[in-house]
């Protein structure tokens, strides 16, 4: 447990206080409302303001010193946490690719080559343990990372990208793989669209995930794509199929009967027309029957500046865009949830981000890595990166991976990713899931400690799973909570 002392909230930039809160939620530690001489405080240090680099914090330990009682972190990294995981380096930015978006290298860790790593996540931890050293005999809690004893945590989603006119996509495949001299897999996708003449390949695909998810208790989320096609759409490879068709009924039917989570692809049109949000996401809910909590922009085209506040205007809880589109890896350095952070307005907004940091078509269409082994290869390092951090893996698994349209090996790497992900034994859910027991474990206050070190907390945000504080070797602890 911790009490945080901050030097004098004068001195304590908004940019500042969004750092130190999001290596306290990220930590586990449990702040304490009431200071005690029997538990750690956690102080501020550093005068002149000097520019860190992301090479610096992490060669120096983020510049986190514990000390008796006491742990110690210098402002100036503050600032860099913010920066990376507020995204405030990239809503400066005003440059973008092709499709609109922030191009990669603007991102400070990927500009860095540190992607690969949940730098923030580390930061978090090096905080936890410095905790720990600081206490020495005093009483130390944490909040358990996920729910069910699980030390880590995994989202499968799917972005439903095709649901019509699937021999269309086929052929623009098997145009794509010609071009790549990939001759042999030609064939083998010949043959599969001329056995799925008549058929409906994509929902036969997507039920084949679904079932696999079902066999690991897997319980998925799907971004669905609600607007209007036109020629125009078709052309910017943007709004291909009819939300309200009878294929497209077919397949959200078929999510329902198996629990999954639907969120809204927000399209092209939802970045320059924030209003596109509300209507998008009204029209889905009534499909779907039920609330839409969640979006990711289609192909990730974000302002990372403004569209986050269009989407809180517009209902939904959290967002699922940042990730890259080019590479894999953690473009907010965190394999977590955050609030997401409004450089202009110097304030954490209130909505929440789930980065992703794992996509197919990150290696396919970008890496040119034609075998999908290699991609569940890559799948697995970045798992196990999360699993380290005791934090959560989001993979993107577009259902059109299919063979008749283009990846004959899709599916059982598919089933493979999965029975790797399960091996772990991480507390799997959707991304709706994660987000409420994220609110619940960062809502965790201390109210006091009675002689017998039992802890009474409160919890505020509500949770259907367990809350449970342990000790720094991370054993279940007696707590009382208290009312609300």
């Amino acid at each position: 447990m911790i009490h945080s002392v901050r030097l004098n909230e004068s001195t304590l930039s908004p940019s500042e206080q969004h750092g130190l809160d999001l290596l306290i939620d990220l930590s586990r530690a449990v702040p304490v409302v009431r200071s005690s001489p029997n538990i750690v405080h956690l102080e501020v240090t550093g005068g002149r303001k000097r520019a860190l680099t992301v090479g610096e914090c992490v060669a120096r330990g983020w510049f986190i010193e514990p000390a008796d009682g006491v742990v110690r972190i210098d402002r100036n990294a503050l600032d860099v946490v913010c920066d990376i995981a507020g995204a405030s380096k990239e809503q400066a930015s005003t440059k973008r690719d092709r499709y609109g978006r922030i191009p990669s290298m603007q991102s400070p860790l990927a500009a860095t080559g540190k992607e690969r790593q949940a730098v923030v996540s580390r930061a978090a931890m090096r905080l936890r343990y410095a905790v720990i050293q600081a206490a020495g005999n005093r009483l130390v809690r944490f909040v358990a990372p996920w729910p069910n004893g699980r030390r880590w945590a995994a989202a499968m989603t799917h972005d439903l990208d095709v649901v019509s006119y699937w021999p269309v996509f086929s052929a623009l495949r098997i145009a794509e793989l010609a071009r790549k001299r990939e001759l042999a897999r030609v064939g083998r996708v010949l043959a599969a669209a001329g056995r799925a003449i008549g058929t409906s390949p994509v929902r036969d695909g997507i039920q084949f995930i679904l079932r696999k998810e079902d066999e690991h208790g897997v319980r998925s989320t799907w971004f669905v794509l609600c607007g209007t096609p036109s020629f125009s759409t078709w052309r910017q490879g943007d709004l291909t199929y009819l939300p309200e068709g009878a294929q497209a009924r077919q397949i959200l039917g078929d999510i329902g009967l198996h629990n999954g989570e639907v969120g809204l692809h927000g399209s092209f049109e939802t970045l320059d027309r924030g209003d596109a949000f509300t209507e998008q996401r009204e029209r889905l809910a009534k499909l779907a029957a039920g609330s839409i909590a969640g979006v990711r922009q289609h192909f990730l085209r974000l302002n990372p500046a403004t569209t986050p506040t269009s989407m809180a205007a517009a209902g939904f809880a959290y967002d699922s865009s940042q990730g890259f589109a080019d590479r894999n890896g953690f473009r907010l350095g965190v394999a977590d949830v955050v609030p997401t952070w409004s450089a202009s307005d110097q304030r954490a907004t209130g909505f929440d981000e789930i980065p992703f940091c794992w996509m197919d078509r990150s290696l396919s269409k970008y890496g040119g890595v034609e075998d999908p082994a290699m991609w569940v290869q890559d799948a697995q390092v970045l798992a196990e990166e999360c699993r380290r951090v005791e934090g959560l893996w989001v993979g993107v698994w577009h259902p059109n991976l299919v063979p008749a349209l283009g990846y004959p090996d899709a599916p059982e790497a598919f089933s493979t990713l999965l029975s790797s992900l399960s091996e772990g034994d991480p507390f799997f859910g959707t991304l709706a899931d994660i987000l409420a027991w994220r609110s619940a474990r960062r809502s965790v206050r201390v109210r006091s400690v009675g002689s017998d070190e039992i802890v009474e907390a409160e919890l505020p945000v509500a949770t259907r799973h367990e809350v449970v504080l342990e000790d720094a070797n991370g054993v279940a602890c007696a707590t009382k909570w208290l009312p609300q």
